[in-house]
């Protein structure tokens, strides 16, 4: 049996709304964690896709082991902050023992509703839709489980029509942000962890309820930079079967930068993609940083 033959069958599928993947998400399962029992020591770190995920699962596992490295070498990021959507962690929700640390891209709607009655803390991290977009569109051409692209005009249809997995990135930020007062939350965005990792981190582990002292933020901090975690296996995926990522033709790390859609997006899509977010944006008030 062929390589290509034995890949599994990864589809976009839609669920109450939100797109999935067949055969890393399963609608049953997130049907059962909507109703799952919520802690008061949970937390779930939230992004879109492609906006500072895979960096924050790192930062969040450095504050949480005070700085020490080894725990972001002894086993995949993705081992000690799951995304608890992957049908994998979602079957075993209820059984995963505290303190439970997850991360997700599910809309507001599908997360367990215990986190509405503020049980739990959330951390969202947002990224400026442009960088977002472009950042995607590369990711596509290596993640196994995705589509690949005809070209980025038809990938930026799609995107701006939700019809990629997460769905509409206008509809996932504005949710969030609109429910914002039903959860225990905290707003915090990847330009700012590109421009002040250090005073973003403090605000974490504030926010966590976490006591770290200035050496052991600083172990956080130097280990939690792109340079650093590019040489990391465990931290930039590196060990992910090619099933799923196909690391010959790409990287989970990539730039790391603000500002990389200009050398995406052509003078008319930039101003068709400003069109849309005018439209859908309008009355939201979250700013987005579009340049260095």
């Amino acid at each position: 049996m062929t390589e290509i033959e034995q890949m599994p069958d990864f589809r976009l599928i839609d669920h109450k709304g939100y797109k999935i993947i067949t055969n890393i998400h399963s609608p049953e399962e997130l049907e059962k964690l909507e109703d799952g029992e919520v802690y008061d020591d949970d937390l779930f770190v939230v992004t879109y896709p492609k906006s500072g995920t895979i960096w924050m699962q790192q930062i969040m596992t450095l504050i949480d082991a005070k700085g020490d490295l080894s725990a972001s070498q002894s086993k995949l990021t993705s081992e000690c902050f799951p995304w608890v959507e992957l049908t994998e962690f979602a079957k075993n929700f209820a059984s995963r023992p505290s303190p439970r640390l997850y991360c997700s891209h599910l809309p507001w709607y599908l997360l367990p509703k215990g986190l509405r009655q503020k049980k739990g803390k959330i951390i969202y991290v947002s990224r400026n839709p442009k960088d977002v977009l472009t950042s995607y569109y590369h990711f596509h051409f290596f993640a196994n489980m995705l589509e690949t692209p005809k070209d980025f005009e038809d990938f930026l249809d799609k995107f701006i029509d939700g019809r990629v997995n997460g769905g509409s990135w206008f509809d996932h930020i504005r949710g969030w942000y609109s429910h914002k007062d039903e959860f225990n939350i905290l707003f915090l965005t990847y330009e700012e962890l590109i421009k002040d990792l250090k005073t973003a981190i403090v605000k974490i582990t504030k926010f966590w309820g976490k006591d770290l002292d200035d050496q052991q933020v600083n172990n956080v901090v130097y280990h939690s930079t792109f340079r650093n975690m590019k040489t990391n296996p465990k931290a930039n995926y590196e060990e992910i079967p090619k099933t799923m990522l196909d690391q010959d033709k790409g990287s989970f790390m990539r730039k790391g930068v603000i500002g990389d859609w200009k050398n995406t997006l052509t003078v008319a899509q930039n101003e068709r993609f400003d069109q849309v977010f005018e439209e859908k944006m309008s009355d939201c008030p979250l700013k987005f940083v579009w340049n260095m």
